[in-house]
């Protein structure tokens, strides 16, 4: 398995035992995933993946929804547990409604939140019904 065994998509081959496939997959190849509901009704886009440098996870999908093109959308960080990933769709599902999402807390994209405060995380954890774990060291 090397590092450029990636389908034409972006995502890494399936080598079988030796090869990442769907349950070990390269961060980069998840920007621009689309998300949809259980209803398969879009809600958007993945922007980026935020990283909790305290404990090495995955802690957020940053999610685009809204505007032309995801241009003067908003964006919304979704818990990662929230997100499920539907590999025969190259997709991930998230299991709410599409209204929800319009009163999702949400942010501009010129003016992100601290996303590594406590009281933050929590509303948006409450938000998709996935507690947040409790870290050691958050503010």
């Amino acid at each position: 398995m090397s590092y450029h065994s990636l389908d034409a998509d972006g995502v890494y081959v399936d080598a079988g035992p030796q090869g990442p496939g769907p349950a070990l997959m390269g961060a980069g190849s998840l920007i621009g995933d689309h998300v949809h509901n259980l209803r398969g009704e879009h809600l958007g886009l993945i922007k980026e993946i935020m990283l909790d440098m305290r404990n090495g996870k995955i802690a957020y999908a940053v999610m685009a929804h809204g505007g032309l093109l995801t241009l003067g959308g908003k964006l919304f960080a979704v818990p990662w547990e929230a997100l499920t990933l539907d590999a025969a769709n190259r997709r991930f599902t998230l299991n709410i409604d599409r209204e929800r999402i319009a009163s999702a807390p949400g942010f501009d994209p010129e003016h992100w939140p601290d996303m590594a405060n406590q009281a933050w995380s929590a509303q948006v954890h409450d938000y998709y019904q996935h507690p947040a774990e409790q870290r050691s060291g958050q503010s």
